[in-house]
Order: structure tokens, then sequence, then C-alpha cells
């Protein structure tokens, strides 16, 4: 091929990258492009059912992918998505938004086309988007578009950042040569430089040498960023203690003797707490910082020997060094650290408590003994996605096996954002190893807000495991505020009936409600293979929840109503 349209460019350049599936949904003017992902083999389209799911579900794909791409349309459609792309905007997900735009002529000619805002203004929901994006483009020279689109991938798997790429509807048929195609888009990082990297590792190196009681903290940013292999070798090559946050559950091998829990500020156990505030030196890889990932900002360390490793900067106690990335300076440093710590003895490491097995075949489930149990359902490799709200403070009592990936949106925390990410997750899951399982844990009232993209599942014989907890309502929110307040309740619906609802012919559902009845459930052989689509209705008193949770509720609304 000499000639290929743009449109069949684009889809050749994403298949390349595998990203492989497409989210969005068909408006006017990108229907002729979706025409040329089919004519690229191996290429899917999903076909969310909203925007705002799309955007959610491409999220879910990125963060096992490494990048993903959502497709809407000019205004109505693209502005739908918008809440997702701020939300992997937040976390560090990549995700290329293509937006089919009016042809250049009509922009050209001022037309009071459908879908804009009747000004003329063909430009005002790409600025809106500029806030939120890494880079952008609008193509208007199909001579240099090829290079542009090139230009907004490598943008999008580099910064792991969403880039907006508008693309006129009168482009898409357009012949442009194929010659770029022969050469893979660049997807290295730029060299750090030597000179500042030397300093950072000498600097990292006097450090270690003269630290005591050393740990490691391994944060969102690690596993956004690539270097989760790093930071398990790290752990391994120093034996410090090593930990995680909310957001950067399983990124350490959650059974490595060296691994102490999770750390969140004055949530964090008592034993974790004391370990990692008594440090004399913290390694802490790709942190983010935020409200919920901390405990409401109560890290309270016991040393400014604090060394951060960044995507694109590193920060040694007070100084920082812009631009020196950590994905250069951790293999580095894995080189010759050892050297440094030989005098290190290692201290012991908190350890999970024992299960209790004590309690009766008949008692009721609670938020506390289902997510200490639920290690026992999880396998090697296993994707859970947990959902803002009890899930996501509940799983950080779980503990994960080998190779496992935690995807929970903790820094954006949209309500309902799971119930999309799940899909996405599935499809790069299918994708990768259809063997590896997906498991949802989502609120009955979050399932609400996106509960469409079942049918994105349905429809695609995809096999996740949806648990919803049936609690009775917002918790999250009646902890934070309005414990009994109307406006933080909802309709009942009948979750069993759903998968029906949406199509599904070969499914499972099923309600739990005791411990008996969940043990029995997850411990059949059956069941614990991901053989199709299954609904798990898990029955919990209204406003119980996890004790951190609890916790931060009230942290919450004491720094919501602060003067």
């Amino acid at each position: 091929m000499s000639q290929i349209t743009l449109g069949r460019y684009l889809f050749e350049r994403l298949h390349q990258v595998h990203v492989d599936t497409v989210f969005g949904v068909p408006g006017d003017f990108n229907l002729v492009l979706l025409d040329k992902l089919y004519e690229v083999e191996g290429m899917r389209w999903a076909g969310d059912t909203n925007e705002l799911n799309a955007a959610y579900a491409a999220d879910g794909y990125a963060r096992i992918k490494g990048m993903s791409c959502v497709i809407t349309t000019f205004g109505v459609g693209e502005l739908s998505a918008l809440n997702g792309i701020a939300g992997a905007y937040s976390e560090h997900v990549g995700i290329l938004h293509v937006v089919g735009i009016p042809s250049t002529v009509s922009q050209a000619k001022g037309l009071l086309l459908h879908h804009t805002l009747g000004d003329g203004d063909f430009d005002v929901f790409h600025r809106m988007s500029t806030n939120i994006s890494k880079t952008s483009s609008m193509l208007n020279d199909i001579a240099t578009a090829p290079a542009e689109i090139d230009r907004c991938i490598r943008a999008t798997y580099i910064s792991k950042r969403p880039v907006y790429l508008g693309i006129p509807a009168n482009y898409f048929d357009v012949q442009v040569s194929a010659d770029l195609l022969k050469t893979p888009i660049e997807l290295s990082l730029k060299p750090n430089d030597k000179e500042a990297e030397d300093e950072v590792i000498n600097e990292i190196l006097a450090l270690v040498k003269s630290a005591k009681n050393p740990i490691i903290i391994a944060d969102g940013c690690a596993a956004r960023h690539n270097v989760e292999d790093e930071t398990k070798q790290l752990v391994d090559v120093t034996q410090f203690p090593a930990f995680s946050t909310p957001l950067g559950k399983g990124t350490i091998d959650e059974t490595h003797p060296r691994y102490g829990g999770i750390y969140v500020g004055s949530l964090s156990s008592p034993e974790v707490k004391k370990v990692v505030e008594s440090a004399d030196l913290i390694l802490s890889v790709g942190a983010l910082l935020s409200d919920y990932n901390t405990g409401s900002f109560t890290y309270s360390y016991n040393t400014k020997k604090v060394v951060e490793f960044h995507s694109d900067h590193m920060k040694i106690r007070n100084a920082t060094f812009p631009g020196v990335q950590m994905n250069f300076v951790l293999p580095r440093l894995l080189k010759v650290i050892g050297a440094a710590n030989k005098g290190y003895k290692p201290v012991s490491v908190p350890k999970p408590l024992p299960l209790d097995n004590s309690a009766a075949a008949s008692a009721p489930l609670k938020q506390e003994w289902l997510w200490r149990h639920l290690s026992s359902f999880l396998q090697e490799g296993d994707i859970v996605i947990t959902e803002t709200g009890t899930s996501s403070f509940g799983i950080n009592s779980t503990t994960f096996p080998p190779n496992s990936v935690g995807i929970s949106q903790v820094l954006w925390g949209s309500i309902g954002y799971a119930g999309g990410a799940i899909s996405g997750a599935s499809f790069a899951a299918e994708e990768i190893d259809p063997s590896r399982r997906v498991i949802l844990f989502i609120g009955d009232g979050s399932l609400q807000l996106t509960v469409q993209e079942i049918s994105t599942m349905v429809r695609w014989n995809l096999k996740p495991y949806i648990f919803v907890l049936n609690n009775n309502g917002y918790t999250i929110e009646k902890l934070i505020h309005g414990l009994h307040a109307e406006y933080n309740e909802i309709q009942p619906w009948d979750h069993l009936a759903l998968l029906p609802l949406f199509g599904a012919k070969d499914y499972e559902a099923h309600r739990v409600s005791t411990v008996g009845e969940w043990n029995k459930l997850t411990s059949n052989k059956s069941f614990q293979k991901n053989s199709k689509i299954r609904m798990i209705e898990v029955m919990l008193p209204t406003l119980d929840a996890p004790a951190s949770l609890i916790a931060q509720g009230k942290l919450s609304e004491e720094m919501n109503g602060a003067q």
C-alpha cells in the first residue's frame, strides 16, 4: 500500500501500539471514521452505551494495556465523556480522545450546525478539553495529519494522560501516504540529563548508607508509569520493609515476606503506622498524596529524609530535580544500592492477622469479615476493581495474590466509575489472556449510575464477576453527612434480574447474605472459573462499613466544614 485513507491510518497506528479495542458512541460526525476501523484486522469497536461509560471503559482498558482510545462526536458526545477524561487526567491514565468534528468547509462558512452552540465557534469544546489533556490537536492540514496523529499517540502513551484529537469529518476518506506506517512510533522516553541523574543517585546512596530504619512505599504512579517491576526489585535487593497506599495496592507482591501492608496515615493499622512513621528514610515511588490516599493528609513521618520518585522529577528532602525521571533512576539505582546498604539488618514487618473462621454459617455477612475473607477467593493474576465507597476502603484489608492488579479511582472518586471501568478491563484481559479473571465490587447506589455498561459486556460475551454490595443506599455519603437523609437513599433494584434484562443467555445470578452462603459459593470449583458472566448480590446491613471508611467519613465532614 502506498496510499491509505486518513481514517484507516489512525486505526493502523492504534493497532501497532496494541490498542485493539476502541470505545465510544457513534455520531454523525464520526460515522465515516468508524467505517475504517473494520478495515484493520484485529481491531474491535466496543460500542458503549453512552460516552461517559465509554470514557470509564477506556480508563479501565488503559490501566491494563498502557493506553486506550475513545471516539466521540462533536459537542454532545465529547462533553458527555469529559468526566471520565478528567478522571483519567487526574489519575495518570493515557486515553486518546478522538472527536469527529464538522468538516473544514462547514467550519470555514460558520454554518449554524446541530451540536454547536449556535455562535459559529467550532473550537469551543476543544478549548474546554485542553485543561484536562496533556496536549491537543485540531487537524486542519491533511499534509501533516498523519504525523500529527503519531504525535498524539506518542504523547498519550508516554505521559499517561489524556490527549485530545479533533479530526474534521471530510478528512476521514482523504488518501495519505502510508509510508509512515513502516516506521513504528517512537515510544521510548528521552534520557535524563546525566549530571542531574548522577547527583540524584549519589544523594540517594548517601542517605541509604546512613539509614538504620529505611522503608519503601509504593503509590499509584508506580503502576501508571510502568515501574512496578523495578519497585519489586528494589524490595528484593534492599530487603527494606515495603508498604503501599490505597492507590498503589497491588503494585508490590503482597505475599512477599517484606511486604507490611497499606499505609494511609491515621487510618492505617497501628502496626503499619508504627513502622512507617518511625522510619529514618522513606523511598516513596510514584506518590499521589491526595486526601483519601493519605487519611485526609494525616501522614506523620518522623523523618525529613524522604526520597520521592516521580515520572517527571525527583525530590530528595527539600531539593527538587525537574525532568529527572524515575524510569531511568530506578534501574541505575538497583545496580548500586545493594552495596550501599550492606550494613542493613532487616527488621520485622507487620503481618496480616490470621483469618477468624469461628463465625457460624448462619451469621450475617458484614464488611470487615467479607474483605478479610475475600483473600481466599482471589487467584494469581486477578484484576480487582473496586468502586468509590465501602469497596475502595474495604479492599485494603484483602491480601492480593501475586501478579494481581487493583483498580480503584481513589483520587478522582467519581461514583459509578467502576461500573464502566470493568468493561474496559474485561476487554483488555480477554486480549491478553482469556482465562484471567476480572472482578468488580460495586455498591447498589453506584451501580445505578453506569449499569447500562453491562449491556456492552453481554454483547461481547465478556465474563466478569459483578459483586453488588447491597447495603441500601449511598453508604459513603451517609457516613460523611446525612446519615438518615432521604437524598442518600435509592430506589431498590432486582439485581438478579439485570443480566437477563440486558440480554444475557449464558450467565449465573446469586444472592448471598450469610457467611455459609459466601463460603459455599466462593469455594465452588466451577464458580472459580470465569466461564460466564456472573452477578452476585451481597446482602449487607445498612450503614455497615469498614472501620477505615467510618473514620474517613468523619475526617471528610470535618474538613468540608472547616472555617
